[in-house]
């Protein structure tokens, strides 16, 4: 059978390179491509360059081709901005040129072709998707509605963490204690329910299912078959894990969460009128005809990732430069004390009074930023862009990360420092008002999540520092952040153990 394929293979490698000459000689003489190295028939730059298309690597290739730049993978054309004027024409000037989402085999299989709201091509099913989550997720009462909730929850990390005597001795791995607070922060907004302890059967299933998907989704082992379709037949054993995964994830989600909500919001349920977290609005979406189950399970599908894990990530982050840097967290500390006076917990309000705890959550999400490339965007049509000619359905990446640690348009952009969003940036604002600065992207296709994110994060670091001295394991003077990046995301490559002392 391997021969058999293998003799297909060559065949059919044999037929590419004679198609991608014609077609390479074609476009050449239409089209004005972008700079970038000079690709070979068949696998384009991918054994130049290989998987590992993370942002420091692109940032590398921006340096010495430019701030627009061709890559061609296989039979995929990627294309890197790196500039804001760039930026702004993707993101903005261009925002329906550019609009649509590029998938790959992988995310076909979590999306179902796109039929979530992250990953869908730009038309009306974005436009109707976005809609329905937006009212239940995605606006100031909710955070107004659920911030209590939110408070409560890292009130328990707090209790819980002075409850272990290691925390304050050899340390904890705060993160896992986290990781709870944070599904049950975005579950009581989905479905109003919570977990009650780490240890919670339900929670360790899900957690470990959505910790698998991410892991597929976001390696890097796959692009081999995305990139060049006639290798995919030994991609045949991935994918099929990556179907089984995604089918018993969806079938939690329904049987454990969806197919309960559908019961207490049936007419016989005598509180029907209080029943309104966020999948009963969608549910009623689906009963008006406007979208099917799957739809729905994909809007889970896409809160579970979107949401939960890229807050915990920025969260995590923001532990680790504090630990790393105590004389930004004792200033910190200082101002919360000063501000509220020692001992009154923070509160989503006080976020707003404490400019330096947004500092501090600014330059996190700029130093490092969860999704350092934004999500893939791509070009339905032919279009233009820097002067250059792109070519339909090209992958077109912003890389966000490199835009906000440029040294040319950064002061000292190696430091973590929360003081420049106080000086020299203090105008600069996360939802993407200038383009050297978009943790969360800008536009139509920006992430809605920001309205939840930053007050969790305020609320979380704020609890966290005013109750604790934050330090490395014993024997240790700083705890390793070195990164560890995926198809667009960036997280730490080792989850810390955190000591955590309670302040007398």
């Amino acid at each position: 059978m391997d021969l058999v394929v293998l003799e297909k293979a060559l065949i059919g490698l044999f037929v590419a390179i004679v198609v991608a000459i014609t077609v390479s000689k074609f476009r050449g003489k239409r089209f004005k491509l972008p700079p970038g190295p000079f690709p070979v028939p068949v696998f384009g730059n991918w054994l130049q360059v290989g998987d590992d298309l993370n942002h420091r690597n692109l940032s590398d290739l921006a340096r010495k081709f430019g701030d627009i730049f061709l890559l061609r993978m296989g039979q995929r054309n990627l294309v890197v901005v790196s500039s804001p004027d760039l930026a702004k024409e993707v993101l903005h000037t261009q925002g329906v040129e550019f609009g649509s989402r590029t998938r790959n085999v992988v995310f076909d299989i979590f999306t179902g072709k796109g039929q979530d709201m992250v990953f869908t091509v730009y038309g009306e099913h974005w436009r109707k998707m976005r809609r329905i989550m937006t009212v239940p997720f995605f606006t100031n009462k909710v955070v107004q509605q659920y911030r209590q909730g939110w408070e409560d929850e890292v009130a328990a990390v707090v209790q819980d963490v002075r409850n272990k005597p290691e925390a304050s001795t050899t340390g904890i791995v705060l993160r896992r204690r986290l990781q709870l607070m944070m599904y049950n922060n975005m579950y009581r907004i989905m479905f109003d329910r919570r977990f009650e302890s780490e240890d919670d059967p339900l929670f360790v299933k899900l957690k470990a299912l959505n910790g698998e998907r991410s892991r597929l989704a976001q390696s890097f082992e796959y692009n081999y078959g995305d990139f060049i379709p006639i290798l995919r037949p030994f991609l045949r054993g991935y994918l099929k894990i990556c179907k089984e995964v995604k089918e018993r994830r969806l079938q939690l989600f329904k049987d454990y969460f969806l197919d309960e909500r559908k019961k207490l919001a049936s007419p016989k349920s005598s509180d029907n009128n209080e029943l309104k977290c966020a999948i009963d609005h969608i549910l009623e979406a689906q009963q008006k005809g406007e979208i099917n189950e799957d739809n729905v399970l994909y809007i889970i599908e896409n809160i579970n990732v979107a949401a939960i894990e890229t807050t915990l990530w920025s969260i995590e982050w923001g532990i680790a430069e504090l630990v790393n840097h105590p004389h930004i967290q004792q200033k910190l500390r200082n101002e919360i004390d000063s501000v509220l006076g020692r001992g009154v917990q923070v509160t989503e309000p006080d976020t707003h009074k404490l400019p330096y705890l947004q500092a501090v959550i600014k330059e996190t999400l700029r130093f490092r930023m969860a999704i350092p490339l934004l999500v893939p965007h791509m070009n339905l049509h032919d279009a233009r862009l820097g002067g250059y000619d792109i070519p339909a359905e090209s992958k077109v990446l912003v890389n966000a990360w490199r835009l906000a640690n440029n040294p040319a348009h950064w002061k000292n952009p190696n430091e973590f420092r929360p003081e420049r969003f106080l000086e020299e940036e203090a105008k600069v604002e996360a939802n993407g008002n200038d383009f050297r600065y978009l943790p969360f992207g800008v536009g139509r296709r920006s992430c809605p999540g920001i309205i939840l994110a930053l007050p969790i994060l305020g609320i979380t670091l704020g609890r966290l520092v005013q109750n604790f001295e934050l330090l490395p394991p014993p024997g240790q003077c700083k705890i390793d952040t070195s990164e560890k990046g995926g198809q667009f995301s960036l997280h730490i490559l080792k989850h810390s153990t955190i000591v955590a002392k309670p302040r007398a």
